[in-house]
């Protein structure tokens, strides 16, 4: 497979788990802390290079992120899985599909099954709304692929017992809501650059990576950098939190632009 190595330029969209933070209804201190790195909005993250520009995941505070960031283009859309705090924005492709048509959408058979129901005003061709947003679905299976000449890698992992997807693009590697990964899609992700991967909260989870078994798989997995997002307030204060992490490990929050 021929590709040409670019430098990415990444930009953590959000940073929050599926309530974000601060959580409604919540007196939690986390929540009503005055930190700018304590308000995270849904996961999501936007890679660039050249004049190409991909996110992954939109949640339902896509608009805002984009506005906030001042995006003026989107080639496509990678879905990691079919939660609405990954998925909810997709209406919100609308003004870019009205500069280049058809949005290129990547996700597993999964994904694309619960979006053609929920969204069926999108996806059905008999019944389509003409101002809905188009899409052209791209079903991945474990087969690596190129966006525009660069490599990505899905990577299955279990989200509970929810198969999804994260990707290796290029030396980059995302993983989010990840409870467990098979040796063999752990060897997907050797001699990484940088691994953005999910730690929800201090105590354990069904479904997530908590702090401590995300900060042992990054010790297996061996990355330059680490970067850990899809945080609650149950994980505690950015500040505190990141003073007791290894020195190439480290909290994102919403806003943070890294390249790799």
């Amino acid at each position: 497979m021929k590709f040409d190595k670019k430098t990415l330029n990444i930009t953590f969209l959000g940073t929050g788990t599926s309530q974000g933070v601060p959580m409604i209804a919540s007196k939690d201190p986390v929540c009503l802390s005055t930190d700018t790195k304590d308000k995270r909005l849904r996961s999501s993250l936007l890679i660039s290079w050249d004049d190409k520009t991909y996110v992954i995941d939109c949640g339902p505070d896509f608009r805002q992120q984009m506005l906030r960031e001042s995006v003026q283009l989107v080639h496509g859309v990678l879905f990691t899985h079919e939660h609405s705090d990954h998925t909810a924005g997709i209406d919100d492709l609308r003004p870019f599909c009205y500069k280049i048509g058809e949005m290129p959408i990547y996700l597993n058979q999964k994904t694309f099954d619960s979006l053609e129901q929920r969204f069926e005003y999108i996806f059905s061709k008999e019944n389509r709304y003409p101002g809905a947003p188009s899409v052209q679905p791209h079903i991945l299976t474990e087969t690596p692929f190129l966006l525009d000449r660069v490599p990505v890698v899905p990577i299955a992992v279990k989200h509970g017992k929810l198969p999804i997807l994260g990707y290796r693009i290029q030396n980059i590697a995302y993983l989010t809501d990840v409870k467990t990964i098979s040796k063999e899609e752990r060897e997907k992700l050797k001699d990484l650059d940088v691994l953005i991967l999910n730690a929800l909260r201090i105590a354990e989870h069904p479904t997530h990576f908590n702090l401590q078994e995300a900060l042992d798989f990054v010790e297996e997995i061996q990355p330059k950098k680490a970067y850990f997002t899809h945080i609650s307030h149950k994980l505690g204060f950015h500040s505190e939190v990141s003073k007791k992490l290894p020195k190439n490990v480290f909290l994102a929050f919403d806003g943070l632009k890294i390249q790799a």
